[in-house]
């Protein structure tokens, strides 16, 4: 009896070490890690107001961002447009954020408000369509 007494230590030690570590893996992933923008850049509150609000369906590498498919048989309702490759200005980003996308159909409305809003429209302007091919 006294033997089985110590495995399950080692048993219970086991699941407790997994969920510290995922514990871990999930608090780093709170912080700006994936966020290639500066701190000090007037773009790094849209930053990370984009990868917080916005990551999950929209794809931006400065962010860290893979939301939009990568194939048409991949492809989910919720995949957005691929900022990487689609080029975005202020009032653009400024419209599809009031109105849930330019088709409506899944997008929220208003998923950030007010100076939130302008921070993201901004950054977008600034970084979205790096990595369009160039056109003669």
């Amino acid at each position: 009896m006294q033997a089985s007494a110590p495995r399950r230590l080692v048993r219970a030690r086991v699941p407790l070490s997994i969920a510290g570590a995922l514990l871990a893996l999930a608090l780093a992933g709170c912080g700006s890690e994936g966020i290639q923008v500066s701190a000090s850049s007037p773009y790094h509150r849209g930053a990370v107001l984009f990868r917080d609000h916005c990551s999950g369906c929209h794809t931006l590498s400065v962010v860290g961002a893979e939301g939009s498919a990568t194939s048409i048989k991949n492809r989910l309702p919720n995949n957005g447009p691929n900022f990487n490759i689609r080029k975005e200005n202020v009032e653009q980003v400024l419209y599809a954020i009031r109105n849930g996308g330019f088709s409506g159909a899944i997008m929220p409305e208003n998923i950030v408000l007010g100076e939130d809003a302008k921070a993201v429209a901004e950054f977008l302007a600034a970084y979205s369509g790096r990595l369009a091919p160039k056109t003669p």
